[in-house]
């Protein structure tokens, strides 16, 4: 049977590998820190319970992301394709306009 502490660990690093951004690729640094955590937390109840809390944040803030791109799917677009896409929504076409970049006098 595992020790509460290889439990918490463990569910820290399923959380760390859901929200790698190469998928299952953890960041060695992050997993050695945790493992540190892990370890002192043996000794020390107050360091089990920031762990729980870590792997609870974990997990929201991937659930939240989640949800926001799902119910919100702008969130990732600049403010001009954010306009455009709005316009599209409701059956408008944005006018076309010169770049500040290209000379209008061509």
């Amino acid at each position: 049977m595992l020790s509460q502490h290889a439990r918490v660990y463990r569910a820290a690093l399923r959380e760390l590998k859901k929200a790698s951004l190469p998928p299952h690729k953890i960041n060695p640094a992050l997993s050695s820190n945790f493992r540190a955590l892990a370890e002192k937390s043996s000794k020390s109840n107050a360091i089990l319970e920031d762990l729980r809390s870590a792997v609870a944040f974990l997990g929201s803030q991937r659930e939240y992301q989640g949800l926001l791109e799902r119910y919100n799917p702008l969130i990732d677009l600049t403010v001009e394709e954010r306009i455009e896409a709005t316009a599209r929504r409701v059956g408008l076409n944005m006018p076309k306009t010169a770049d500040n970049g290209e000379d209008s006098d061509k």
